[in-house]
């Protein structure tokens, strides 16, 4: 059998994805301080250098795993379940507490990456700049869907609906796996605040 043969599963990944998906999974689940370089390589399988040759520092391999995260979350998960979810805009905006709610209440929920890490490691701090800029993002994409459904002041609305969405997830971490629900009834009261 060749390698153009063999099965998936045998497949092994390049040593770059093999160091960025074991630092997802570890950074994700326990935070940036608590998980040293060394465990990201000897679960990764590759060598210190080149974990380095890849990512010249650790700061570097955490924002690699910020731009994942916002791929996978906010626009692979989020935005792309909310819109594919509701058929107005107004639909996909409450539809965001619906992928929350399905979040929330799976073995995957982990809180949100970009506050972890904001708060973690200080808004002053490359990377807590890096999660200020992906929080703006998620604001971004909510304002977008706000002016879309043509209401009133989409950036104020923007930024209530996203304490709301930050909310949500702080209860949730807190153990309210119904807190999505509570902040989608909210929610319906802002959209009409603001039509």
């Amino acid at each position: 059998m060749d390698s153009d043969d063999s099965p998936p599963e045998a497949v092994q990944l390049a040593p770059r994805e093999r160091i960025l998906t074991t630092a997802y999974e570890l950074f994700s689940r326990r935070g940036i301080r608590d998980v040293g370089v060394e465990e990201v390589v000897a679960r990764s399988g590759v060598a210190k250098a080149t974990l380095y040759r890849h990512f010249p520092s650790k700061d570097e391999l955490v924002l690699a795993f910020l731009a994942r995260r916002e791929r996978q979350w906010t626009l692979g998960l989020v935005a792309a379940g909310a819109r594919s979810r509701g058929g107005t805009p107004e639909e996909q905006l409450l539809a965001i507490f619906d992928v929350f709610d399905e979040w929330f209440r799976s073995d995957e929920f982990d809180a949100c990456t970009f506050i972890n890490v904001l708060l973690e490691m200080g808004g002053e701090h490359p990377l807590g700049q890096a999660c200020i800029k992906y929080l703006q993002n998620i604001r971004s994409f909510v304002r977008g869907v706000a002016e879309e459904a043509e209401l009133r002041d989409a950036d104020s609305f923007a930024r209530s609906w996203h304490i709301l969405m930050k909310g949500a997830i702080i209860s949730a971490a807190e153990g309210d796996t119904d807190a999505a629900l509570r902040a989608q009834s909210m929610a319906r009261m802002l959209i009409a605040h603001h039509r």
